[in-house]
């Protein structure tokens, strides 16, 4: 499995991920230390408008988690 995409994300961090992928985002991001622990792995940054997804979250987010995999197989 690609390295790249190994993250084992708790559910929160999936849904502030999730929730980054709209404009206006930062209204429903459910914590900002949700959002710093995504911004420490790359896949969120903060900008003057709240946070973002970046290109690796989106990449990550399309893939999806190993754990869910299990569950969708």
């Amino acid at each position: 499995m690609d390295a790249e995409i190994e993250y084992d994300l708790t559910p929160n961090q999936w849904e502030a991920l999730k929730a980054l992928r709209a404009p206006a985002a930062e209204d429903r991001v459910p914590g900002l230390l949700v959002v710093e622990s995504l911004v420490a792995l790359q896949l969120a940054e903060m900008t003057g408008n709240g946070p973002v997804i970046t290109p690796k979250g989106r990449h990550v987010l399309l893939r999806g988690s190993p754990r869910l995999w299990d569950v969708a197989a």
